[in-house]
């Protein structure tokens, strides 16, 4: 029985030069780059030579940090390494949506920059930030959030780690208050507060926008971050209330696991999943895809048919 997922990441992983050297080593990695930077000039250099602050950006991040991932899952399955099911964590959902062919060619990418641009406007509209408390239990987040006031846990992540959004007032405050009962709360590298409520807007945008997108059937199965579930029939509706319903990530590797899974890959910037993963199950094997090295392990682990990157 197959046994392998690919686990795409999702934004505040993004990190300048992110890359580079799959682009330089991987013919199939630097077809996927040469295509997106047609449609939106400058994600190459905003990749592998842009600083933190352009990259930080959400508009920016989002469609580099689609950019890599996909390509590398594209080089992986070119190789033989092929996923029996597929899940990614916010805007890594959409990356394995696009992966799936549930959008056509290249239209994941072009949704994913017309989201971040969605998701950007709202932020505008309505600041805000996120912070993962640690060393808590949800049901304690979930109280503090309540007694401050203009909180929500939005991702939860794995045991004793919950992802808050809010207002920078409120934020300031959760942080004080986790730390006087044993936790602490840790600002992320992102520009609003997603996965809340205070993304309304760009929810209502991208279901307007998803009405010019034909989307496919996954040809895989595609955990959704909302239900811990495979994607259904619903995927326009499931796309859009994604960006402001929270991201149930330890139930969905739960959820894989029960269904069999063993083994993960993270494709993407960064290598969050794998250490939530790691700390949701630790009989699980997990692997990060970062550079040339690493990529060829992963085909010689779980190829099914002959290597070419190493011919």
């Amino acid at each position: 029985m197959d046994t392998l997922v690919f686990v795409f990441s999702g934004q505040g992983n993004q990190s300048p030069g992110m890359g580079k050297e799959l682009f330089d080593e991987l013919p199939a990695v630097r077809d996927v780059f040469e295509r997106h930077e047609l449609i939106r000039p400058g994600t190459k250099a905003q990749c592998f030579s842009g600083d933190a602050q352009t990259l930080n950006q959400t508009i920016n991040a989002q469609p580099c940090l689609f950019t890599l991932s996909f390509a590398i899952a594209a080089a992986l399955e070119q190789e033989g390494v092929s996923p029996c099911m597929l899940a990614g964590f916010s805007l890594g959902e959409i990356s394995a949506l696009a992966f799936a062919d549930v959008f056509s060619g290249d239209d994941g990418f072009r949704f994913v920059c017309q989201r971040a641009e969605a998701m950007q406007k709202a932020s505008f509209h309505s600041p805000g930030g996120m912070a993962a408390v640690l060393k808590l239990s949800s049901m304690q987040v979930g109280a503090l959030c309540k007694e401050i006031g203009n909180l929500y846990p939005v991702n939860y992540n794995c045991p004793q780690q919950v992802v808050v959004a809010g207002s920078a007032e409120a934020l300031a405050k959760l942080a004080q208050a986790a730390a006087s009962i044993g936790g602490r709360a840790l600002p992320l590298k992102v520009s609003g507060a997603f996965h809340s409520p205070l993304m309304d807007e760009a929810s209502l945008e991208l279901l307007e926008i998803l009405k010019d997108y034909h989307l496919s059937p996954a040809r895989l199965p595609v955990f959704a971050n909302m239900t811990a579930q495979p994607y259904t029939s619903y995927a326009q509706n499931m796309i859009a209330n994604q960006v402001n319903h929270p991201v149930l990530w330890q139930e969905t590797i739960e959820n894989m696991i029960k269904n069999g899974v063993r083994d993960f890959i993270e494709v993407g910037a960064g290598s969050t999943l794998c250490g939530l993963i790691g700390k949701i199950d630790k009989n699980v094997s997990t692997m990060h895809i970062h550079n040339k090295e690493s990529f060829d392990e992963a085909i010689r682990r779980y190829a099914k048919e002959p290597i070419h990157a190493e011919k």
